[in-house]
C-alpha cells in the first residue's frame, strides 16, 4: 500500500467549490462568494468546543443527523452533494477506466430504509491512520461498540452514553504475558482492530499486534510481528478453527499472514504471498481464508497449509475488505475499482454479482449475522445496505458527509453503527433496525 494524506471532507468541498469558481469565472454557479465566505459558511463553531450529540428527537425536529447547519450555509445540501459527486477523485493503484469496472454491475433498486437513525455521538468518533484501512468500528452487542480516536481505543456504551478508554496506544504498553514473543510497544498508530467475545485486538503501522481481554485490566499480549520496514498490520480476525480452538489471524504488508492461538498467543503458522496482504477473512467453519492484497486477483486459501485452492478474478484494482455470508457459500470482496463482488465458493469461475459504489472504493464489507444484509462503505459519504433476500437487487443507501472509519452490525442485527472520522462533523452514528409489523394490518 502507498501512504496517502487524508483530506478533511468539508475542506475538500471548499477546495472543490473554489476550483469550480476559478474554472468558470463569472459564470460559476456560486455567484460572488469568495473563499473566505465559503469557509465561514462551512465552519460555524468554536474549534475548541465539541459539537453536541444528535438524537432521533433532534432529527425529527428537522436537524441534520450530523449536525451540519445547512440553513446557515451559503448553499444547500443538494448543491454540496452535486459538487462533491462531480469533483471527487477515487484513488487508484492500477490504471483502468471506471466504466470498465462498472459495466457488469447489477441494477439495484433503492428500497425504503432497513435501518433508521437513532443517535450520533461525538464522544466515540473514530480516527483514521491509513486511508486504505477502514475497519475501526466493532459492535459486540446493540449497546456496546469499540472504536479508536487519536490513538485511544475506546468502548462506547449507547445505553449509558459513556465512552471509556481501554488502551492508550501512545503510551508504552507493557504486556502482562512474558515470553511467547511478547514485547513492549509504544507510540502505536492504530490501523485496524477486531473484537470477539472477550478479546480485543488492535494492529499498528509498524506491524504491532496488541491483545486485551475485556474482563481484565491492562494488555495481555503485544508484539511486533516483523522487523520489516513495510510492516503495517492491515487486517485482523478472531475465529474458531475446525477443532474448536480460537485463533487470531493477522495480515501484514510484509506479504504475510500469521496465525496465533488466543491463549498464549503462540505463532502457529506463517504464510508468505507474492504481494502485500491487505485483508484476510475466515469462512464460518474456519476451513477457508479469503486473502486479498496488492493485486487485482484474490485467493481462497486452505489455512492448514497456506496453499491457494482457488482465485477470485474480476476486480481491476487492489482490494482491502472481504466478508463471508453466514452460510459459508458466499464471500464478498471490496475493491478500489469501486465495486463489491460476490463469489460462490462452490464455483469460482466468475463472480455471481457485482455491486457498484457511488463515488469511491469499497473499503469496508460486513454481513449481518443472520445473512439478511450486506453492508459496504465507500471511503467517504456513502454506505450501502443490500438485501440478500432480494438477491442483492434492493438496497438502502445512507448519504453522509465525511471519511468513513468503519461499520458494524450488532450480533442480534438490531443495531447498525457507522463511524465518521470527519474532523468537524464526524461521530459514531447508531441506526436501529426497522421492523415491518405486517401482522398489525390484520387488526384493521
Amino acid at each position: 500500500m502507498d501512504e496517502f494524506e487524508l483530506e478533511d471532507n468539508l475542506e475538500f468541498i471548499l477546495q472543490s467549490i473554489q476550483g469550480l469558481m476559478e474554472d468558470q469565472g463569472e459564470n460559476n454557479a456560486f455567484g460572488d462568494a469568495n473563499q473566505n465566505e465559503l469557509f465561514a459558511s462551512l465552519v460555524n463553531y468554536d474549534h475548541e468546543d465539541m459539537l453536541p450529540d444528535v438524537s432521533v428527537a433532534d432529527v425529527a425536529a428537522g436537524k441534520d443527523m450530523q449536525g451540519i447547519p445547512w440553513e446557515k450555509m451559503l448553499f444547500g445540501r443538494d448543491q454540496y452533494r452535486e459538487m462533491k459527486m462531480k469533483n471527487y477523485r477515487n484513488y487508484q493503484n492500477l490504471s483502468y477506466a471506471r466504466e470498465d469496472a462498472l459495466q457488469e454491475c447489477k441494477r439495484v433498486e433503492k428500497d425504503s430504509p432497513y435501518y433508521d437513525f437513532h443517535y450520533n455521538t461525538r464522544r466515540a468518533r473514530p480516527s483514521i491512520v491509513h486511508f486504505q484501512l477502514r475497519n475501526l468500528v466493532w459492535a459486540t452487542t446493540k449497546h456496546d461498540v469499540y472504536t479508536m480516536h487519536d490513538q485511544s481505543v475506546t468502548h462506547w456504551s449507547s445505553l449509558d452514553q459513556l465512552s471509556t478508554e481501554l488502551i492508550n496506544a501512545d503510551d508504552c504498553i507493557v504486556p502482562k504475558q512474558r515470553g511467547h514473543g511478547s514485547q513492549s510497544v509504544a507510540m502505536v498508530q492504530v490501523t485496524t482492530m477486531a473484537v470477539d467475545s472477550n478479546l480485543l485486538v488492535v494492529g499498528g503501522f509498524q506491524g504491532e499486534v496488541i491483545c486485551k481481554r475485556l474482563d481484565d485490566d491492562g494488555v495481555v499480549f503485544s508484539t511486533r510481528v516483523t522487523d520489516d520496514e513495510n510492516a503495517i498490520t492491515n487486517s485482523l480476525e478472531i475465529y474458531q478453527d475446525p477443532s474448536g480452538s480460537r485463533r487470531l489471524v493477522a495480515a501484514n504488508n510484509d506479504c504475510s499472514i500469521r496465525i496465533f492461538d488466543t491463549e498464549y498467543f503462540d505463532l502457529l503458522k506463517h504464510y508468505v504471498f507474492p504481494w502485500s496482504v491487505n485483508s484476510v477473512s475466515v469462512s464460518p467453519n474456519g476451513k477457508l481464508f479469503a486473502v486479498l492484497g496488492d493485486h487485482e486477483d484474490g485467493l481462497v486459501v486452505d489455512p492448514k497449509c497456506g496453499k491457494a485452492i482457488g482465485s477470485l478474478r474480476g476486480h481491476l484494482d487492489y482490494s482491502f475488505a472481504s466478508a463471508w455470508h453466514p452460510d459459508g457459500n458466499i464471500v464478498a470482496t471490496g475493491s478500489q475499482d469501486t465495486t463489491c463482488r460476490l463469489w460462490d465458493i462452490r464455483n469460482l469461475s466468475q463472480s455471481v454479482a457485482v455491486l457498484g459504489g457511488r463515488m469511491g472504493s469499497i473499503r469496508c464489507v460486513k454481513f449481518s449475522s443472520d445473512g439478511r444484509f450486506l453492508a459496504t462503505a465507500e471511503p467517504v459519504d456513502f454506505v450501502h445496505i443490500y438485501d440478500s433476500f432480494a438477491d442483492y437487487g434492493k438496497s438502502h443507501e445512507i448519504d453522509l458527509f465525511g471519511e468513513i472509519g468503519g461499520l458494524s452490525f450488532s450480533p442480534d442485527t438490531e443495531a447498525f453503527y457507522v463511524g465518521l472520522a470527519d474532523q468537524t462533523y464526524g461521530g459514531l452514528i447508531e441506526f436501529t433496525k426497522r421492523h415491518q409489523h405486517h401482522y398489525l394490518n390484520s387488526l384493521w
